[in-house]
C-alpha cells in the first residue's frame, strides 16, 4: 500500500530502531515459531543499507538513535564486555553517515547499549568501555525488563527476570549510570508500569524513557482484552506521568504484542487506520506527559510487523494534525534530541 507523504517537510529525529544480523540465529528457532520470532524472521538482516531505504522514503528524518537489541556482540570479551562489540559496531554506522556520502542524514547520532544491571557496581567499568567505544555517541543504556506469566506474550527467550526493576543489585547497578550522566531505555509490558513508577521515584534525578507507550498487550492471553484493560493502562500511564525525570516513547504499537493491527507482517493497513487504533494510547502518553517529555519512535523493524515506515509516519502525523507547529518540532524532533544530547544535528533556522 502506497501512501502519499503527509507534512513532508517537518524534521524527523527517530529515536528508537534497531540493527541486527539475525541470519546465524535462525537455526535456533525451529518451526513451529513463536509468533514474536516470525516479526524478526520477517527482517533477519537490518543494517545501515536497509535502514537507509526506510529512512529515504520520504519523511524528513535528519537523524535517528540506535536502541540496543543484542546485536554484533564481541566473542573476543568476556560475558559481560562482550556488550562493547554492540556499540563498537553502531559507532561505524554513525561514521559512515556522517561521512556525508548518504546527504544530511545523522543515523546512529545518540546509540544506547547495553550494559548488565546485575552486576551492581561493577557495571561501572562496563559502563566506562561502552562510553569510549561510542566515542561520544554512546547516550545510556537499556536494560530490559519484559516478563509476563504468560510465556506466550513473548516468547521464552525474550522473558527477563519478574519484578527485575524492583531487585536490590539491579539498582545498585541502575546508580553507576547517574553518576555518568546516562540515560535509561526502560521497556516493559503494561502490567508491569508500576515497576518503572517505583524506579523512577526511587531514582528521581535519574533521567528515565519508557519505551513504547508501555507496550499495552493484545495477544496470547491478552487477546480481546485491550479494550478490557485500557482504563488500567491509563491509570499507570498518568501516574508515571507525574515523574518528571521520565519521558514516553510514543510507538511501539505496531508490534504484533499489541495487536494493533492483529495481522501482519506490515498488514497493509492503511494510516487512517491506524491512527485511529493508536490515537488513545498516544493522546493519553501525551496528555500524561506533556508535549515537552514525549516523542515518536518507529521501533524500527519490529514494527514492520504492522506497518510500513512511511504509513507508520503518516499513522503519528494523522494524530497530531491539530497541534501546533511549536508542539509537533517537540514530539517529532527537538525533545528526542535533548533528552539523547544530540541537539546539534537540529536545523538551525
Amino acid at each position: 500500500m502506497a501512501e502519499a507523504i503527509l507534512e513532508p517537510d517537518l524534521p524527523i529525529i527517530d529515536p528508537h530502531h534497531h540493527l541486527w544480523d539475525l541470519r546465524p540465529m535462525l537455526p535456533m528457532f525451529p518451526e513451529p515459531r513463536h509468533r514474536f520470532i516470525e516479526t524478526l524472521v520477517d527482517a533477519p538482516y537490518y543494517t545501515f543499507e536497509q535502514l537507509l531505504g526506510d529512512l529515504q522514503t520520504g519523511h524528513n528524518v535528519i537523524g535517528t538513535v540506535f536502541m540496543e537489541c543484542g546485536a554484533f556482540y564481541d566473542a573476543a570479551r568476556s560475558d559481560d564486555m562482550k556488550v562493547i562489540g554492540e556499540v563498537g559496531y553502531v559507532n561505524g554506522v554513525a561514521a559512515q553517515s556522517a561521512s556525508g556520502l548518504y546527504g544530511p542524514l545523522r543515523a546512529c547520532a545518540g546509540i544506547v547499549g547495553h550494559a548488565n544491571m546485575l552486576l551492581g557496581e561493577s557495571a561501572g567499568p562496563v559502563l566506562d568501555a561502552l562510553i569510549t567505544a561510542g566515542n561520544g555517541r554512546f547516550k545510556g543504556i537499556r536494560h530490559q525488563g519484559a516478563w509476563d506469566a504468560d510465556p506466550e506474550v513473548l516468547g521464552p527467550p525474550f522473558h527477563a527476570p519478574e519484578g527485575l526493576y524492583r531487585d536490590e543489585t539491579f539498582r545498585k547497578g541502575f546508580a553507576e549510570l547517574g553518576k555518568r550522566g546516562l540515560s535509561f531505555d526502560a521497556w516493559i509490558l503494561e502490567p508491569q508500569l508500576p515497576d518503572v513508577i517505583d524506579l523512577a521515584r526511587a531514582f528521581p534525578d535519574q533521567p528515565i524513557c519508557l519505551d513504547h507507550c508501555g507496550t499495552p498487550l493484545g495477544n496470547a492471553s491478552y487477546a480481546g482484552k485491550l479494550e478490557e484493560r485500557f482504563e488500567i493502562w491509563r491509570s499507570s500511564i498518568l501516574e508515571l506521568g507525574k515523574c518528571d525525570n521520565v519521558m514516553v516513547k510514543l510507538g511501539g504499537l505496531a508490534m504484533h504484542n499489541c495487536a494493533m493491527p492483529d495481522e501482519g507482517p506490515a498488514a497493509g493497513v492503511g494510516s487512517e487506520a491506524l491512527a485511529a487504533m493508536w490515537r488513545p494510547y498516544i493522546e493519553t502518553c501525551i496528555d500524561a506527559f506533556g508535549t515537552k517529555r514525549a516523542m515518536f519512535e518507529s521501533n524500527y523493524p519490529v514494527d514492520r510487523w504492522g506497518a510500513t515506515y512511511p504509513i507508520l509516519w503518516n499513522a503519528f502525523k494523522r494524530i497530531t494534525a491539530k497541534a501546533s507547529d511549536a508542539e509537533k518540532s517537540a514530539l517529532y524532533s527537538a525533545n528526542a534530541a535533548r533528552f539523547y544530547g544530540i541537539e546539534d544535528i537540529l536545523p538551525t533556522s
